[in-house]
């Protein structure tokens, strides 16, 4: 038996040290967190896409009294970014959250096992790897890839 590990690559920024793209991309997922409809967990989660054709989408969680009905920020973007822009490939995805108070979180927040495998999906349609900015109050991720949250991916066989 051999002991190994996966190492996952990432950056921490600060807000300022983004480029222009990145903070217009972070500032619309944090805008998007206020449409989130969350009268259940109160936890408010928003997501913007930049597009390979220069648009951006954005999408908020959607509850539902029938849990699990409701749609998490990610997929809600990723599904709107595909059905309206279905020849246009994904290039980044910031996400952002505030918790049940109503404020920014803290540290980033990691989407959920089933957004990485929707945008996973995207990733691989793109052919390129899809950048993430994950988002706190004064910390940010930056990973290289979709993959790098979800190293042992089910994927096509």
């Amino acid at each position: 038996m051999k002991d190994t590990e996966v190492i996952i690559p990432f950056k921490i920024a600060a807000y300022d040290e983004l480029s222009d793209t990145d903070r217009q991309l972070v500032d619309l997922a944090r805008q998007a967190t206020h449409r989130s409809y969350s009268p259940y967990s109160h936890f408010r989660v928003g997501a913007a896409i930049l597009l390979d054709n220069g648009e951006i989408v954005t999408g908020a969680n959607q509850e539902n009294v029938a849990y699990p009905s409701g749609t998490c920020a990610e997929r809600t973007a990723c599904f709107y970014a595909h059905a309206t822009y279905p020849q246009a490939k994904f290039v980044t995805i910031a996400i952002a959250a505030r918790d049940t108070d109503g404020n920014e979180v803290t540290e980033p927040i990691a989407p959920c096992g089933a957004c990485r495998q929707a945008l996973l999906e995207y990733e691989t349609l793109a052919g390129n790897p899809v950048r993430v900015i994950l988002t706190g109050a004064t910390t940010l991720y930056l990973l290289p890839s979709v993959r790098s949250l979800l190293p042992f991916a089910f994927t096509e066989f």
